[in-house]
């Protein structure tokens, strides 16, 4: 059982990623455009302004790039650290804990960003596609390079 269930994490783990950053682009898409259901209950947020809007940038944006799990450890990281700021600066001086303060969305995405920074993007990734061919191009030069270099024996 076990066997099947580490051959499917990588699956696993790109499912999560996908339907954790459509989440997170579908806040930010809300609070850019007014779309689904808008900013806090209707509307936009003005654009520029600090830091709801640039929250909302990085909200479409970093979860775009999650989806697409291009650049995943670093939009990700940036997403974390966003969400740790806005749980800190705009939540927790209201109570301690975020049940009380209305920032477990904050938290929650935090810690699982943080946590995609280090699993990374699993399978279905564009960040994939591009390491595997600059891990081929590297290959090549050096199979190359080995054989132009002399060989002593």
């Amino acid at each position: 059982m076990y066997t099947r269930l580490n051959r499917a994490q990588p699956y696993a783990l790109a499912l999560f990623r996908i339907v954790v950053g459509l989440l997170f682009a579908c806040h930010g898409a809300a609070s850019l455009f007014g779309v689904l259901g808008g900013a806090m209950g209707g509307g936009s947020i003005p654009a520029g302004t600090w830091p709801g809007w640039y929250a909302a940038v990085i909200q479409l944006v970093g979860g775009g790039l999650v989806v697409l799990g291009l650049g995943t450890r670093i939009a990700a990281l940036v997403s974390s650290g966003s969400m740790a700021y806005a749980y800190f600066k705009v939540h927790q001086p209201g109570a301690l804990f975020p049940l009380e303060n209305g920032g477990e969305p904050s938290a929650v995405y935090s810690w699982v960003f943080l946590l995609l920074v280090f699993t990374g993007p699993g399978a279905l990734a564009l960040d994939r596609l591009f390491t595997s061919r600059a891990a081929a191009t590297r290959d090549d030069q050096d199979r190359a390079s080995e054989a132009k270099s002399p060989v002593a024996v």
